[in-house]
């Protein structure tokens, strides 16, 4: 889970120098990452192995949904609303999976965690700076609720991946990538690929083939094997990585807020990957 994080924390960079919309990008990306997850899946053998349960590949499919509406809806929240405004929002989903999974899968929530779980929240807003007043024109509350639902499905795909025990994990990323690249079928405009470059395509491939295939690797074989607690936690080296890639590679200075941003992200980080002793444990 930290090197999917950390690798994901650089897609952004790596997305803005493929030159493509964000629609697009995304069916590339299912594209590679189901022709090199499938070519895995063949070359481990993995194939050979499968136990096929039909609840678990109604439940990958779904997982699949949640995950490509997850991206739709961010990327509808961009165009809306501040990438700013629409990322703190977004990064209320692992807070939705540290509650979600204490009634699904029994797992006690106590104060602490829920502490430092909020710790890394309020982390994640000093760091991409939400400040100043808040419209209520009704474009930029489409963009609040488009952001909400990035969020909510994001959460949904975490969900759903945990549940997923039985079907390998090569079996479950290239079923889920393959059935994005079918949703997205009709929605995307295929004159914009022929203005790529040679190195834009190579950017696009990269973020298909290491952003997308090898992080669904790494993220749903160990999302089956952490609790939410752990995952919630972890899931918020992503915008710390992007930060860190700021300042050491576009020359980002952050202000003393972000800086204590940073701190308070892995400062939380620190204790959720922490297996508490002795705490008061609370249900909700």
């Amino acid at each position: 889970m930290f090197i999917a994080m950390t690798i994901f924390g650089s897609v952004g960079f790596f997305s803005v120098l493929t030159g493509l919309p964000a629609l697009e990008l995304v069916f590339i990306r299912c594209i590679c990452a189901t022709i090199f997850l499938g070519l895995t899946w063949v070359i481990t053998g993995t194939y050979k192995k499968e136990k096929w349960s039909k609840g678990e590949l109604i439940r990958i499919s779904f997982c699949g949904l949640a995950n490509l509406l997850n991206w739709i809806f961010l990327f509808k929240s961009f165009e809306l609303i501040s990438i700013t405004v629409a990322i703190s929002l977004y990064h209320l989903a692992p807070m939705i999976v540290l509650l979600v999974g204490s009634f699904i899968f029994r797992e006690k929530l106590t104060i602490l965690s829920i502490l430092a779980i909020s710790v890394c929240f309020v982390g994640t807003i000093f760091i991409i700076g939400v400040g100043g007043e808040v419209s209520h024109a009704p474009f930029q509350m489409t963009g609040f609720l488009y952001a909400i639902l990035a969020a909510l499905f994001y959460a949904l795909t975490m969900i759903l991946g945990k549940s997923i025990q039985k079907t390998s994990v090569y079996a479950t990323t290239f079923i889920q990538t393959a059935f994005g690249a079918i949703c997205l079928l009709p929605f995307i405009q295929y004159h914009v690929f022929g203005d790529l470059t040679t190195l834009n395509w190579a950017y696009a491939i990269i973020t298909g083939i290491i952003h997308t295939g090898v992080v669904y690797l790494l993220f749903f074989d160990s999302v089956r094997k952490l609790s939410t607690r752990t995952i919630s936690g972890m899931v918020f080296l992503d915008p710390a990585v992007a930060i860190l890639l700021d300042v050491l590679i576009i020359g980002f200075r952050p202000s003393t807020i972000q800086t204590v941003g940073i701190l308070f992200i892995f400062i939380g980080m620190l204790y959720t990957l922490k297996k508490p002793k002795h705490e008061n444990k609370i249900s909700v």
